[in-house]
């Protein structure tokens, strides 16, 4: 079994959609530090950018949105602040707004690599499958082909999704990562942000080697036996769901980790509450 302590060596680290690590900072998460916002113009940059990128660490997206809200009002072309106000949607789930926040970011900094992690996770926040999964290819290919941080970035939010009354953080890497060659990472979060567990579909060496050496064919066409393992017992402890087989994809992983934290929440869940 997977143990717990292993998981976490694994390291949660990421690229959350641009300045999203900002709102998930002092988490628990660790990782690289966070992205570094555009450089904001004129007044903008005064009192109310920073107090609503602090009501972003406070988990506090409403408020900062209305901040954002209040700097582009006057500065419709703030990209940091587009970008930020992005972020407060899709904590908020409101997909459609962090669409229209990130795409004008986007129109105004079209060169900026790391408005394509903010748009991944505001059309997932929106249900636009195919517009999140170009988005996917696209950091893809700024991985392996863009700028020096873009190369070194270890992976990047998906989507957040509500869990009862908890959120959960959906990361996607970009190569497996830990000694259990973890691919997706679900991190669970109470309502005022405090990360409680998490879930993780992983392919470790021994278990592949066993499945490829009784299902050759399959192993030939790159499919993989998978593992999906988390904190799902009632004192935290780890938990096998569940295990699978063939080509990732991520909606269907994502359905299994929903059945997983409905069978099993985390300790201090409340995935049967109302959000």
């Amino acid at each position: 079994m997977n143990g717990q302590s292993a998981r976490r060596a694994a390291g949660s680290a990421l690229l959350l959609a641009c300045l999203s690590s900002l709102a998930v900072a002092g988490r628990g998460q660790t990782g690289p530090a966070p992205v570094t916002p555009p450089a904001a113009s004129g007044d903008s940059a005064g009192p109310t950018l920073a107090q609503g990128m602090s009501a972003l660490k406070e988990n506090q997206p409403r408020e900062a949105l209305n901040d954002f809200q209040r700097v582009l009002a006057t500065d419709p072309n703030n990209v940091a602040a587009n970008l930020l106000a992005s972020t407060s949607a899709v904590e908020l789930y409101q997909g459609p707004l962090a669409v229209q926040f990130a795409e004008r970011a986007e129109r105004l900094d079209p060169g900026n690599w790391k408005i394509h992690t903010t748009l991944v996770a505001a059309y997932a926040a929106a249900g636009m499958k195919q517009q999140r999964d170009h988005e996917r290819a696209v950091l893809r290919d700024l991985h392996e082909n863009g700028a020096s941080d873009a190369r070194l970035a270890t992976g990047f939010l998906v989507e957040m999704f509500p869990s009862g009354a908890d959120r959960v953080d959906a990361i996607e890497y970009f190569e497996p990562v830990g000694r259990f060659h973890t691919y997706y990472r679900f991190v669970v979060r109470q309502p005022d942000g405090k990360r409680i567990g998490e879930v993780d579909v992983q392919c470790d060496d021994f278990n592949q080697k066993s499945w490829a050496g009784a299902h050759p064919a399959e192993a030939a066409a790159g499919e993989r036996q998978f593992q999906i393992t988390g904190e799902g017992g009632d004192d935290g402890s780890p938990v096998d769901y569940r295990m699978f087989s063939g080509k990732l994809d991520y909606d269907n992983v994502r359905v299994m980790v929903v059945e997983a934290l409905r069978t099993h929440p985390v300790a201090g869940s409340q995935a049967n509450a109302k959000p």
